[in-house]
């Protein structure tokens, strides 16, 4: 009972495995004298020795030759062209740099130059300003008359409540100038 049907089954005298092995060896067999020997010699500089990656050394004498291959005619072309497209990019971005610097330095120098006319602007102001303040303030004292001293702080005295919601609360300070404005102590009593 056999599971293929024919129990007449041949084995081959001939390995399938040794067949072919034979076979290719006859084929290769011719490709040895073709092949020249490799030089054992020192190494030049355009060749390179294997070496194993463990250390071992079991390709001493063997060199294989660095492969040289030419770029073709059109990756050289587009290679040159692009070269000169990021030449001329270089030189516009060197341009533009160039102009950027130099609109910078104008706009720097016309701020400087408004500055300065406002800060002399704001100089007079301050000026012409302190000389009235000053002017109106000698005039005052030549006023001066005894009890009017509390009438004359009240004068310098902001009593605006909402001028200055930032500051520090000093409405009861207000409150006593005005009180002292209005009621006096007089300071000429002799104790």
């Amino acid at each position: 009972m056999d599971a293929f049907g024919d129990g007449n089954f041949e084995q081959s005298e001939i390995d399938p495995a040794a067949e072919f092995l034979a076979r290719e060896q006859n084929a290769l067999a011719g490709l040895e004298d073709e092949i020249p020997p490799l030089p054992t010699g020192p190494v030049d500089d355009d060749v390179t020795q294997p070496k194993a990656e463990d250390g071992n050394d079991d390709f001493s004498g063997y060199t294989v030759p660095k492969q040289v291959t030419e770029e073709p005619e059109r990756i050289r072309k587009w290679r040159e062209e692009q070269k000169t497209r990021l030449e001329e990019k270089d030189r516009e971005e060197e341009r533009k740099k160039e102009e950027l610097r130099e609109q910078a330095r104008k706009e720097l120098e016309d701020w400087y130059k408004h500055h300065e006319e406002a800060i002399s602007k704001t100089k007079a102001a301050n000026r012409e300003s302190a000389k009235n303040a000053e002017k109106q303030f000698v005039a005052e004292t030549d006023e001066i008359e005894p009890g009017t001293e509390w009438e004359r702080i009240a004068k310098l005295c902001d009593f605006n409540p909402k001028t200055n919601k930032s500051s520090k609360d000093i409405s009861r300070m207000r409150s006593i100038i005005l009180q002292l404005k209005q009621n006096p102590i007089s300071t000429n009593k002799k104790v």
